[in-house]
């Protein structure tokens, strides 16, 4: 069973989808931890934004390891340094760049092929696991967003309200209109707006409508 949960930054995602696989005693999958991996390798590497080669080249060495709730780069831990505000600033690039998808892509179908997943991500639906008949897409106004932005422990950001609120817009429109693999809710999706909505509504109203999908 692979079960898809898709939306912008804030929406809820990774909390929703940790719960999810614990309720279901399934593996959890941040694709989004992924990329943010890779755009931190590329950061310490100081190799030039501009230069794809350089950055195609780094992928090569590239070695992402995952032990119960951390993030392992070439053997280094390095979960709470991909949350670090240089990450976010760069992450939908580097995540853009249709070489890099290709081969985190493939990464996620490896680790989907042999066991239960709950993925949350931007393109899980859409491109990951397409087929799956298990697809959500989370959602929920900007303002909220933000705001639980500023109280996840994880974020290092030191934006205030405002800014953050732009610089989730940004995102929004990047992450959406961008060639690869671009930010949207697959058709069969079902749409959820957690606006108002505490995490154990969200699980519990997913795990209803898994029930009634089976």
């Amino acid at each position: 069973m692979i079960i898809a949960i898709d939306g912008p930054a804030g929406a809820g995602k990774s909390t929703v989808a940790k719960q999810l696989a614990q309720k279901l005693g399934i593996y959890y999958l941040d694709t989004g931890a992924m990329y943010r991996a890779f755009t931190l390798y590329v950061l310490d590497q100081k190799v030039d934004l501009n230069n794809l080669e350089a950055i195609k080249n780094l992928l090569t060495n590239f070695e992402l390891s995952f032990n119960e709730d951390r993030i392992l780069v070439n053997g280094k831990d390095v979960t709470r340094e991909i949350r670090s505000e240089r990450v976010t600033e760069n992450v939908s690039y580097i995540s853009s760049l249709d070489f890099v998808r290709k081969k985190m892509v493939a990464l996620q179908r490896e680790i989907g092929k042999n066991k239960s997943i709950v993925a949350e991500g931007r393109d899980i639906g859409t491109v990951v696991f397409p087929d799956t008949k298990y697809k959500f897409y989370l959602d929920a106004s900007i303002e909220e967003r933000a705001k639980r932005r500023l109280l996840d422990e994880k974020n290092t950001s030191k934006s205030d309200f405002k800014t953050l609120v732009e610089k989730i817009r940004k995102r929004d429109l990047y992450d959406s209109t961008r060639e690869n693999s671009p930010l949207k809710k697959a058709p069969d999706a079902i749409y959820i707006d957690t606006t108002r909505m505490n995490i154990d509504e969200v699980v519990n109203f997913i795990i209803n409508k898994i029930k009634e999908i089976n």
